[in-house]
């Protein structure tokens, strides 16, 4: 049986291991913390990511958590509506609306599907070699570890460390080797791996938004679900399944000016949004300040020349890390694994690489192929927006939301269209998968598909 190592226990990773076990593989997941704790807070999963999720099978589980009903779109500081649409003609086009839901809910349905013992805590990898597949993992404490998760990673109660993999952990530090067929490298925007394939490329860089995320017990209420920009600001609203409001925001300052606690965040956002219109100031005032988190906003501006070098592939964050506007981190992340899978092939069968230490690996061309100038263009087209949501110059604002305005009333079905390449994306279907069958989109108007996604990661 062909051995996968992945890198990095995040929604990426982990979607990798479900998608390669259900191909016959072995895989082994190395996450550097001694846990998985819950980092972040909501993120929407579209309707191109739930097609994905439906071929492991987790598909109708995040469906079921859906909370989005009534009107979404995009809205003026002062509450006047740019852009709106409903969840029904989101629905109609795509064949699925948007979910919106807790990160930490996303990562427990797709880990529930792994065996015990297949996510390894506490392992950083800190070497790989791409010609061999040699991995060189070092146990013990992580604090000074080279490699991570996914950005964003949440709670797997169900994940646990035991031996496998070809590595022992008896506890105590030291190092060990593991061979591997496959390496998937989704060790998140800062990735040591893609800096050792690809020294060249200059990494991320800073895109000149700090942003918010906080979770209001109480504030979702259906019919809530907006996205309002103002001069250099943008703050957002998503119900989630239980009532729980998400919120999120962004403002255009220099990078690192993050004042401290929760506490300290909250008030911050209280002096930039907190004449905004309703129900933004009573949201703010709800939020408990432990669930105020606070982080500046990277992304690869300049993409990858290839997703791929010998028996690794790239991932995720790692491969191609964007702005959160179009909503697409985390369901490009999905895209990716469910795809590499689908080019590994089978893992005792003639498609993956059979046979372990020594063997050719799995040819990973048509990964790179599938994958990156899809993920580009999407990189591309959230930094556009993104600098949109930059605009501080008064008249510039107003000329940027006349035009959008003008543009949903008298030209929205082609602004709908322009979103149909990101949504209507289909996977390759494995022997056995249930994917849902197309949707042909409806000739008339609907959504702006991104309008309740931007925002959300």
């Amino acid at each position: 049986m062909a051995h996968a190592v992945v890198v990095g226990a995040g929604i990426g990773g982990l979607t990798a291991a479900v998608a390669l076990r259900r191909r016959g593989w072995e895989v082994t997941v190395f996450e550097r913390a001694p846990s998985l704790e819950p980092v972040g807070s909501g993120l929407a999963i579209a309707a191109n990511a739930l097609r994905a999720l439906d071929t492991i099978g987790v598909g109708d589980d995040i469906r079921r958590l859906s909370a989005v009903q009534g009107e979404a779109g995009i809205r003026r500081a002062d509450g006047r509506w740019l852009m709106r649409t409903t969840e029904e003609a989101t629905s109609a086009r795509h064949g699925d609306s948007v979910v919106l839901l807790r990160r930490t809910d996303l990562v427990d349905a797709i880990a529930a599907r792994l065996e015990p013992g297949v996510i390894r805590l506490g392992f950083t990898v800190t070497a790989v070699d791409p010609y061999t597949g040699r991995v060189t993992v070092r146990t013990g404490d992580p604090s000074d570890a080279g490699t991570g998760a996914d950005t964003g990673r949440a709670g797997a109660g169900r994940a646990g460390a035991g031996p496998g993999g070809g590595a022992a952990h008896d506890g105590a530090a030291g190092t060990a080797e593991v061979a591997a067929d496959l390496v998937v490298a989704a060790d998140g925007i800062r990735s040591p791996i893609r800096t050792a394939l690809f020294p060249a490329h200059p990494g991320p860089s800073y895109a000149g938004v700090t942003s918010w995320r906080l979770l209001v017990p109480g504030g979702g209420r259906p019919g809530r679900t907006f996205e309002s920009w103002g001069e250099g600001r943008v703050f957002g609203v998503m119900p989630l399944a239980g009532g729980t409001a998400y919120c999120y925001a962004t403002d255009t300052v220099p990078a690192g000016g993050d004042p401290g606690d929760g506490e300290s965040r909250r008030a911050e956002l209280l002096r930039l949004f907190g004449g905004w219109h309703d129900p933004i100031p009573a949201l703010l005032e709800a939020a408990p300040p432990e669930l105020v988190l606070r982080n500046d906003v990277h992304h690869l501006a300049t993409p990858l020349p290839a997703m791929h070098l010998g028996r690794v592939a790239l991932l995720g964050d790692a491969a191609h890390a964007m702005t959160p506007n179009m909503g697409q981190g985390a369901c490009q992340a999905i895209e990716d694994a469910v795809v590499l899978a689908h080019v590994a092939g089978d893992g005792d069968g003639p498609a993956g690489a059979t046979g372990g230490t020594g063997t050719a690996g799995v040819d990973l061309a048509p990964y790179t192929a599938a994958r990156l100038e899809r993920t580009a263009r999407i990189m591309a087209r959230s930094a556009s927006i993104c600098r949109t949501t930059r605009l501080r110059n008064p008249p510039a604002v107003r000329l940027r939301d006349t035009m959008m305005a003008l543009t949903w009333r008298l030209a929205g079905g082609r602004m709908t269209a322009a979103m149909d390449e990101v949504l209507g994306w289909r996977p390759p279907t494995p022997p056995g998968s249930r994917v849902r069958p197309p949707v042909t989109p409806p000739t008339s108007p609907a959504s702006p598909a991104a309008v309740a996604r931007r925002g959300a990661r």
